[in-house]
């Protein structure tokens, strides 16, 4: 499902397609204002966003096998919650 199957979706729970966009834009700005804070995300029954640090370390070129440094950097990682994990059994 992409974005705008998803807008389709939840246009079918509001009034109109409108509201549904307006409301899952709001919620992705959110969850990603909030990973930009470093902030936990946690949706009860779906599951958890965090903002998890990664260390720099080395790394290898696949193509020539020379060494490299990897940057230090943060990624988000998603959490399943247990209504969510059930849901996909």
């Amino acid at each position: 499902m992409n974005k705008a199957e998803l807008i389709a979706e939840a246009a079918k729970s509001l009034e109109t397609k409108a509201q549904a966009k307006a409301a899952i834009d709001s919620m992705i700005n959110n969850i990603a204002g909030a990973m930009k804070r470093k902030e936990d995300v946690t949706i009860t029954g779906f599951g958890t966003f965090k903002a998890v640090k990664r260390k720099a370390r080395k790394g290898r070129n696949p193509y020539t096998g020379e060494p490299i440094k990897i940057k230090a950097k943060t990624h988000v990682k998603f959490v399943p919650g247990k209504a969510l994990k059930e849901a996909v059994k």
